[in-house]
């Protein structure tokens, strides 16, 4: 076991339902941008301050809307046939948030005068950022500043700020000048600026810009308008590129000077181009309307149902409470729920990863949302949907058949340039039939499954039945070659044990998908065959795959070998890399990394807890025991798989060990990375590690089960988990665990593999057995 990142102290002030910064440091700036980001799923901002911070304090400035990117060719070296051509890359939009404040002639800013008091919170409640602070200018002129922010997560096109200024030994004028930027650009990525402002309009309180990619042709617009207390003139104004709203007031020692700014985006991909101004202004007017408080109570009231549903309450640590429920609010925060839109590798909280969607999503963020908000998971699989044509294009650029799902993208089309870590990734295709299987088994949503999941099956088993071959040096086994499992540091291989299990999964899932349709929508059924020219010829080929997959096993030791190759490569002990080549991938040349028997991530081991129903627990202890010494863990997927592992085999130690790497990864900064955004997947593990992990949570063949136990370190913990329509709420103690049925006419499942059944609100306390 590569050695942990433990007792490290906490950055930010430990609290349970907040983040707290109660010292600016500029060389911390970068990572506290990310830290305090902001989104509901359509928007983000990271957490930059409205007055801004000179060049020389490491920043990223971002507003990103999911889903909306700028393309560029890709440029290769050297020319290999079939390549993709487009990089696709979210884009940083219209700068909205400026507050420059001036207290009669002198400017605000955190690195002149002195910060007397200061406090920065991020509200995990209410999903709101707040700031205060006395400054003292360097004048002498003391001032309380209070800033408040809020992306509305009631309406998606909605942002609001509030600025509250307090001389406290001074009178005179105040001036706030609300700013909007349109020159803004990507700081880490795109060779050019992609957005060009179209035109700028203005009111006195108003105004709205229109922008426009230069390759992709999305436009965007963000209108603006103001209120202010006690009321005053606003001076409105606006150059090529921007526009800027000048509020003065005549302040008086110990008054208050109250600026709120409503923000509206949107795009041509919401409303047609020559509308787009007109719905921005709409919008932005009906909430000046509505006013600051309704919205942010509707904003914290849509919390509220949140958090009834997905909070984790844990007694006995507070970091990690603190960590669980910032990691929640973060993935609602990034997650699309139109159905057009998906959730990045790194949110809508950084550039990097380039605001693409990765398989992270079906298999780590998926079970998040699914046992707490169904109805995003659907939205998350209708996206999926919506890209089943770029899919199909990408099969026939490598001569498959059917559908494969893009590596990364944001459009559909394959966005990566390094087809090694990118389009060999065949079984990214699994796991998006992976999560249609566990969305229609957790809801019963079969129209879904009528409307769009059996396409995707149908397409994804299409291409499995044309991508391998029935070898007879395999004894006729049906092989999968020149592929890579999920650790990367194995491209090329052949017979990956996870893809092909996976594949194996996902025919068997097509060839049910047709008897359901057949049986319970035969019009949509006839449909499908006629629109893809469905054979009987096909199923039964789908079936023969399926029935003859080469399922790799070593009987000597007792293991599932990753590959064909990986027992015959270089041992390595993984300790004795030095921490500081660590990660590999950033250290190393590929060809020397292929060589070892080396691990990036969880690759049988994620076998073992997506299909573990297909393995005895003496299988996944001795798999667990050959391939965690060969692990490095260089990617923040991996620690959260084996730690559901660990726990089922009994490795209490380990499975708490490896939780701990994922809870407060981004809040303590384990990778000293957490400025280039958020790691999503990661955060959506440690929700994994509590309900799989150690709450023993499985659903297989439908049935709900639970092995719960409680760490050593910890009092308690309670979550709830919604299943075919009802919800449960399991509370964890010392030697017991009580299941309370919260919703439901009645739910049955197992206890150590003994049945329960619950009426509506009945609970039930069950010993934990020794």
């Amino acid at each position: 076991m590569r050695k942990f990142h433990q007792n490290r102290p906490a950055i930010y002030a430990l609290h349970p339902w907040q983040v707290v910064e109660t010292e600016f440091k500029p060389e911390h700036n970068h990572r506290s941008e990310s830290i305090f980001s902001l989104g509901n799923g359509y928007m983000g901002l990271r957490g930059t301050f409205e007055e801004g911070l000179p060049s020389h304090v490491p920043s990223t400035p971002g507003i990103y809307i999911n889903g909306i990117y700028e393309t560029e060719p890709i440029i290769y070296g050297e020319f290999m046939a079939k390549q993709p051509q487009e990089y696709q890359t979210m884009i940083n939009v219209t700068d909205w948030k400026g507050l420059k404040i001036f207290l009669e002639h002198e400017e605000f800013s955190m690195l002149q005068g002195e910060v007397e008091e200061y406090s920065r919170v991020l509200d995990l409640k209410e999903g709101v950022l707040r700031r205060e602070l006395i400054w003292r200018s360097p004048k002498g002129k003391r001032t309380k500043l209070s800033f408040e922010r809020f992306i509305s997560q009631v309406e998606k096109h909605l942002a609001f700020q509030r600025c509250s200024v307090t001389p406290l030994n001074w009178l005179g004028q105040l001036t706030i000048r609300s700013q909007v930027n349109g020159a803004v650009r990507n700081v880490h990525h795109l060779r050019e600026r992609a957005l060009q402002v179209l035109s700028t309009e203005h009111t006195n309180e108003s105004g709205v810009i229109i922008s426009k990619t230069r390759n992709s042709g999305i436009a965007v617009a963000c209108a603006v308008t103001h209120r202010t207390s006690p009321e005053t003139s606003i001076m409105g104004s606006a150059g090529p590129e921007s526009l800027e709203f000048a509020v003065r007031f005549q302040a008086e020692e110990g008054a208050a000077y109250t600026v709120e700014k409503y923000i509206a985006m949107a795009t041509s991909r919401d409303v047609a181009e020559e509308h787009l101004g007109g719905l921005a202004q709409r919008l932005v007017h009906r909430s000046a309307e509505i006013g600051y408080a309704q919205a942010k109570a509707a904003h914290v009231q849509f919390l509220q149902g949140f958090w009834a549903d997905a909070d984790v309450q844990i007694d006995g640590d507070l970091a990690l409470q603190q960590g669980v429920r910032f990691n929640a609010l973060q993935l609602l925060q990034s997650t699309g729920r139109d159905g057009r839109t998906n959730i990045a590798a790194k949110g809508l909280s950084g550039e990097y990863y380039e605001g693409h969607y990765f398989w992270d999503t079906e298999t780590y963020i998926v079970p998040f949302f699914l046992y707490s908000n169904p109805s995003i998971v659907r939205k998350l699989l209708e996206y999926r949907y919506s890209i089943l044509d770029a899919a199909r294009e990408n099969a026939k650029r490598m001569r498959d058949q059917g559908a494969l799902y893009a590596w990364r993208t944001i459009n559909g089309h394959e966005a990566s340039g390094n087809f090694l870590g990118s389009t060999v990734q065949y079984h990214i295709n699994a796991a998006v039939a992976y999560a249609i299987y566990k969305y229609v088994e957790a809801t019963d949503d079969l129209d879904f499954l009528a409307e769009m999941g059996a396409e995707i099956l149908f397409e994804t088993a299409r291409c499995w039945a044309h991508r391998g071959v029935f070898l007879e040096a395999k004894g006729g086994k049906y092989c999968i070659n020149e592929v890579c499992g999920p650790d990367e540091y194995k491209p090329g291989v052949n017979n990956n044990c996870y893809t092909n299990y996976m594949a194996q999964f996902n025919l068997r899932l097509a060839l049910q998908a047709r008897d359901v349709l057949s049986s319970k929508y035969p019009e949509k059924y006839a449909e499908l065959v006629e629109k893809l020219q469905l054979t009987a010829d096909e199923f039964a080929l789908w079936q023969k795959c399926a029935d003859n997959m080469y399922l790799p096993f070593d009987e000597k030791l007792g293991i599932h070998p990753q590959d064909d190759s990986f027992l015959y490569k270089d041992p390595i002990d993984i300790d004795s890399i030095p921490e500081e080549e660590i990660p590999l991938v950033a250290n190393w040349h590929p060809l020397v990394i292929w060589r070892y028997q080396v691990i990036k991530q969880a690759d049988v081991i994620l076998l073992m807890f997506l299909l573990g129903d297909q393995f005895t627990l003496e299988e996944k202890k001795a798999n667990f025991d050959y391939y965690e010494p060969k692990t490095t863990h260089d990617s923040s997927l991996s620690p959260a798989i084996y730690s559901i592992i660990a726990a089922e085999i009994g490795y209490q130690e380990y499975a708490y060990n490896y939780f701990l790497q994922t809870v407060r990864l981004d809040l303590d900064d384990y990778n000293r990375n957490a400025w280039q955004g958020l790691h999503t997947a990661c955060m959506a593990g440690s929700w994994m590690g509590i309900v799989n992990g150690f709450a023993g949570m499985r659903t297989f063949g439908g049935q709900l089960s639970f092995q719960p136990f409680l760490p050593e370190k910890w009092e308690r913990y309670s979550f709830k988990v919604r299943f075919k329509g009802a919800q449960l709420q399991v509370t964890v103690e010392p030697n017991q665990v009580q299941y309370s049925l919260l919703e439901g006419a009645a739910l049955s499942f197992y206890h150590f593999r003994q049945p329960v059944t619950l009426a509506a609100g009945e609970a039930l306390t069950l010993e934990i057995p020794s």
